[in-house]
């Protein structure tokens, strides 16, 4: 299935909505850069200093790598974006949706991918905001997902983890779907295991079976699993999702399964026995807005330990994904341009959950003007995609990849700019912002 019919972002390039409009490129919708490249009387601003103002925020699948296998507009991109000891000219983070790794497993594979080194603290994934959630890393919490998750959990600052696992061989008459793993003698009854307190969903794990109920045996038994309530317990536990991406971009000519249908899967499931909706505590990762919010403190940080004094201004988010890189690029700069408020959502924008920005005083004041999202045609997102045709043509007819926290909005997933690939995305900002490396 096209994907590109979700979404009008090719449409809104075309219309050109955003003031002077770049050529056409390559691909329908797609900007390439001419012999002189395009104009935006905006980002030129004549002499430049030798601080940056402005900041990448790359996705890594989709728009550098896909699989294991380079992107090679990624090699070119970085080659403009480095010198030729490896050090950026102008600050950059990776901003990714995966969550079954560490920030140290992340950085080493970019660092083989693209030729460099690449720091740990330029990466951030879908659960590195959680270390700002310091009112549950004291509590037992249940953490599902796949690769070293206990790890990663303690290392985000969680102290009691337990994992699926843990669960399954404490109470292995819960895991009934393969009848190789079922137990051959009744085991005893298990009376020691602890009462788990929360969730956390790291990411897509791999037995989407013993996950799905195990986690639904928890919530029906208020964190005791193997227990039987007489009630079902509303509000259930509380739980911590990272990573709503329904799909991904790999090696196969179509998308893969993401995080997202999994929590699809599992809201349904709870929908369908309980009959009330699976609630979150915070939803964190792209596209919400407090994994910008992070990206753009992890920018400035860069930035410091550089010596660029000249105040961050713009950030512009380069992704593959409308519904996870342009829809959170988008929202977060809702947030810039509404400097009033006094804290951001960490799950959708009609939420009433919000997370103080002062979680954490380490994270300082918010400080970019504005936040341009960048679509690149190398994921997937696929510009020869049906869209509608029809201004009148009703957008519930066309297919939300979001997740069901998100209202739909049509301006979040209109692309500031849509390019071909990673490259044209750096030499697009780089005649916005008139800069040359010197």
């Amino acid at each position: 299935m096209a994907l590109g019919c979700l979404l009008p972002a090719g449409r809104a390039a075309l219309r050109a909505r955003r003031g002077p409009g770049p050529a056409l490129g390559r691909l329908p919708f797609c900007w390439s850069p001419g012999p002189s490249g395009p104009r935006d009387s905006r980002g030129c601003r004549g002499t430049r200093t030798t601080s940056p103002s402005f900041g990448f925020l790359f996705d890594i699948d989709g728009v550098l790598l896909r699989g294991r296998l380079v992107i090679p507009a990624a090699k070119k991109a970085f080659q403009k974006l480095t010198d030729a000891k490896g050090r950026f000219h102008v600050p950059v983070a990776f901003v990714t949706n995966a969550g079954n790794c560490s920030r140290e497993n992340k950085a080493e594979e970019l660092t083989e991918a693209l030729g460099f080194k690449v720091s740990p603290e330029w990466v951030i994934l879908s659960h590195s905001p959680l270390r700002l959630f310091h009112e549950f890393h004291g509590k037992c919490m249940l953490v599902c997902g796949q690769g070293p998750v206990e790890e990663n959990a303690k290392a985000l600052g969680f102290q009691h983890v337990v994992t699926i696992e843990n669960v399954r061989k404490a109470f292995p008459l819960l895991d009934m779907v393969d009848q190789s793993r079922r137990p051959k003698v009744l085991p005893p009854p298990t009376t020691d295991f602890p009462t788990i307190e929360g969730i956390i969903l790291l990411g897509e794990p791999v037995r989407w079976e013993t996950c799905l109920q195990l986690i639904i045996d928890i919530l029906l038994s208020n964190g005791n699993p193997g227990a039987e309530l007489s009630t079902v317990p509303y509000p259930h536990l509380p739980i911590l999702a990272c990573n709503m991406d329904l799909l991904w971009m790999a090696e196969a000519k179509m998308p893969r399964f993401g995080h997202g249908t999994f929590l699809v899967c599992l809201e349904n499931i709870y929908k369908k026995m309980t009959g009330k909706d699976l609630k979150y505590e915070a939803l964190i990762g792209k596209p919400s807005t407090v994994t910008y919010r992070y990206a753009e403190h992890v920018i400035k940080q860069q930035m410091e330990s550089r010596g660029w004094t000249t105040p961050l201004r713009q950030l512009y988010a380069v992704g593959d994904n409308p519904m996870a890189d342009i829809y959170g690029a988008n929202l977060y700069n809702r947030y810039l341009q509404a400097q009033g408020e006094v804290s951001i959502t960490a799950m959708a924008p009609e939420s009433k959950e919000h997370l103080d920005v002062q979680r954490d005083h380490s994270v300082s004041i918010c400080s970019a003007e504005s936040c341009q999202s960048i679509l690149v045609c190398t994921g997937v997102y696929n510009p020869y995609g049906d869209m509608p045709v029809g201004r009148n043509e009703s957008m519930l007819e066309t297919v939300f990849h979001g997740h069901r926290d998100f209202h739909f909005d049509p301006s979040l997933v209109e692309a500031s700019h849509v390019v071909h690939d990673v490259n044209d995305a750096v030499e697009l900002v780089f005649q916005k912002e008139d800069w040359k490396n010197e």
